[in-house]
């Protein structure tokens, strides 16, 4: 992972430049109220940039963990097991290659991964193809991160970046509105965004999952956005085991009871294959969108005119 040049910074709040101490950082803004609230410091040496008087993440816990996940993500057997039971779906692999066709003409792309915590279904490549030039943000230390901030307030300057990478993000943000305008204020003109985001799906992460998306809603989401390829990530097959999972569990109260009914039923993510997209569509596990930051705004009536799925 890169070490982020500081001048490459600003403040998450006021946008204004930042002053780098051993271990704080100050705005230079002079009316910002994070310097009244000393806002931002390090961990382990990795910039934290989060505005916590306005965020989800309460500064007292986030230095109790020391930078550490509040969220539960350790655990080899689990990671293998949900590699296993979810996988890459096919989509994934269809959107990340065109994806990297897009990105030929690019010379040494900026790509900036919200949530980077994790590496994402079929991220490897970019964190692998892109080590100078990528940047990883999320709201917790990790070894894939080079900086900790809110995706609510990007502390980059505009037009920085070719390409912009949220996935599996906006269902944990309270306001994805204001995340996917970032997104758009730091992307360069012509710049592209590609987002996944679940629509049937059960609630995980427990208090940090607030939002769900059908597929005509996420696009309306990215409404700033010309349109290169947008539908469903993973379909009716995929939604049916979260619904087993969760179903089992609750029945038995034991989470690990839903766990054993999606490996015995793996098998049944595969009628995704066989499934018109249309029916995928309206019931869609997670959906996708692949667009370019352009001066558009798709109108309410064309969004409903946009509708690809089996209730016409």
């Amino acid at each position: 992972m890169r070490n982020i040049e500081y001048d490459e910074l600003v403040c998450p709040v006021c946008k204004s430049k930042l002053v780098f101490l051993d271990n704080e950082i100050l705005c230079s803004g002079l009316d910002c109220h994070s310097n009244i609230s000393n806002t931002f410091f390090k961990v382990g040496g990795v910039p934290v940039l989060i505005d916590f008087s306005d965020s989800v993440i309460e500064r007292v816990n986030f230095q109790k963990f020391v930078g550490a996940s509040v969220v539960n993500r350790n655990g080899s057997i689990k990671k293998v097991l949900k590699s296993l039971l979810l996988g890459e779906t096919i989509n994934t692999k269809k959107n990340v290659a065109q994806l990297k066709g897009l990105l030929e003409n690019t010379k040494d792309p900026r790509i900036l991964v919200i949530g980077g915590g994790t590496v994402g279904k079929g991220m490897d490549y970019f964190f692998e193809t892109f080590k100078e030039s990528l940047d990883s943000i999320d709201i917790y230390k990790s070894e894939t991160v080079n900086l900790i901030c809110d995706a609510h307030k990007l502390p980059f300057r505009s037009d920085v970046y070719d390409l912009v990478i949220i996935q599996a993000v906006l269902e944990h943000v309270v306001d994805p509105t204001m995340v996917v305008s970032e997104c758009k204020r730091v992307l360069k003109i012509g710049g592209f965004i590609y987002a996944e985001t679940p629509f049937m799906q059960q609630v995980h992460e427990g208090a940090y999952d607030f939002t769900r998306f059908t597929e005509s809603g996420h696009r309306y989401l990215f409404k700033e956005f010309k349109r290169l390829n947008s539908g469903y990530l993973a379909g009716v097959g995929y939604s049916l085991l979260w619904s087993m999972d969760y179903f089992f569990s609750g029945v038995f109260r034991a989470k690990y009871v839903g766990k054993v009914i999606r490996i015995l039923f793996f098998w049944l993510k595969y009628f995704d294959l066989i499934v018109p997209a249309s029916f995928n569509i309206d019931g869609a596990c997670a959906v996708f969108f692949l667009g370019t930051a352009e001066k558009v705004k798709l109108t309410p009536k064309e969004i409903v005119e946009h509708y690809k799925g089996n209730q016409k």
